[in-house]
């Protein structure tokens, strides 16, 4: 089993930018779906964006064009750069990975996840 864990929340104002990092440890990542999820209380859990393990990457229709997701196989790390931040980006969001799937956006297909991280975007 890998360990992921996340870092780079905190507060930010709306139209502000911030950058979430995903370590991981215990094997390498390199070759498995990697993805972004957030939940705020009382609500599902969300997809946000994903990245396969050749690269491709794909995103929620309510972040698209705002946030980018990327990895680094080096450092074992993927990244979640949002940018044009809006008050309802708030949540905590989770970095989570599988290994079985090439790509998807369903919470259930992942069985690896971060502690998650606090993001609060003001307005």
């Amino acid at each position: 089993q890998v360990q992921l864990v996340e870092s780079g929340g905190g507060l930010a104002q709306a139209g502000g930018s911030l950058r979430l990092s995903c370590a991981a440890s215990g094997r390498t990542v390199s070759n498995y779906c990697m993805a972004w999820f957030r939940q705020v209380p009382g609500k599902e859990r969300e997809f946000v964006s994903g990245i396969s393990g050749f690269g491709r990457t794909y995103y929620a229709d309510s972040v698209k064009g705002r946030f980018a997701i990327s990895r680094d196989n080096a450092k074992n790390t993927v990244y979640l750069q949002m940018n044009s931040l809006k008050p309802e980006d708030t949540a905590v969001y989770y970095c989570a990975g599988t290994l079985y799937y090439s790509s998807s956006n369903r919470v259930k297909d992942f069985d690896s996840w971060g502690q998650g991280t606090q993001v609060t975007v003001s307005s």
